[in-house]
């Protein structure tokens, strides 16, 4: 489904991803881990059109987007969720939603995917009137997800969705993670939590300073000796 080929990507004068490639298969979990600062969100940035690499290659579905903005790449099937959540807060739990359907093909099929969404997340239909702001932080994160799914995506992308919630929450991300793959999404998650993202995934990659390092599936990327002393504590 996609395939991120050799990418190098600055700021400015200064690289963040030297020759990056991995890929993502129709119907897969696949992680990439690392430690904050390994370059984990400029790479989703740059297949979501954020930022354009200086060189190498990024298809998906079999044509090249590294060259495309990003209303078009959501068009296409990718929908980014983004670290911190990013929602509107002054917009209430309903209109969040609706601002994930923007696109032609999303606002065609918007009152089915929102009931997607509600079954998804029962309490977002509970506090639809709800202004996001207001919300746990528990929630947010459920409220960005849903509008990340609003656009109807073929690749959920999600950026540090434990980031900042309780442990029993961060339970419930990644098994709301693992029903979202099972009803037909292909999911690429980002991830801080080394453990809990190894477990879930079929395969993994462990970034470090903007380089793919180590890749494999995931559980038995928890078992390798690196993986173990570096971000498990072994």
């Amino acid at each position: 489904m996609l395939t991120v080929d050799k990418i190098n990507v600055f700021y400015g004068d200064a690289q963040a991803l030297w020759n990056v490639g991995f890929k993502v298969d129709k119907g897969e979990i696949v992680t990439i881990v690392g430690s904050n600062g390994a370059g984990k969100t400029t790479t989703l940035k740059a297949i979501s059109g954020l930022l354009h690499p200086n060189s190498g290659v990024i298809n998906f579905l079999g044509s090249r987007i590294d060259n495309l903005l990003p209303h078009h790449i959501i068009d296409l099937g990718i929908a980014q969720i983004p670290e911190g959540r990013r929602l509107f807060p002054y917009m209430n739990v309903l209109e969040n939603l609706e601002m994930g359907a923007y696109t032609r093909r999303a606002r065609e099929k918007k009152k089915d995917t929102l009931e997607w969404v509600y079954q998804l997340f029962p309490i977002l239909k509970e506090r639809k009137n709800q202004l996001a702001g207001t919300l746990s932080g528990g929630e947010q994160q459920m409220l960005a997800i849903g509008r990340g799914l609003m656009s109807r995506p073929q690749l959920l992308m999600l950026d540090e969705p434990s980031l900042g919630l309780a442990p029993k929450l961060v339970l419930t991300v990644f098994e709301t993670v693992k029903k979202i793959n099972e009803e037909g999404v292909t999911v690429l998650l980002v991830e801080q939590n080394v453990r809990h993202a190894l477990e879930l995934a079929n395969r993994g990659y462990t970034l470090e300073t903007g380089r793919i390092v180590l890749e494999g599936e995931g559980k038995k990327l928890i078992a390798n000796e690196h993986i173990k002393k570096t971000y498990l504590g072994l």
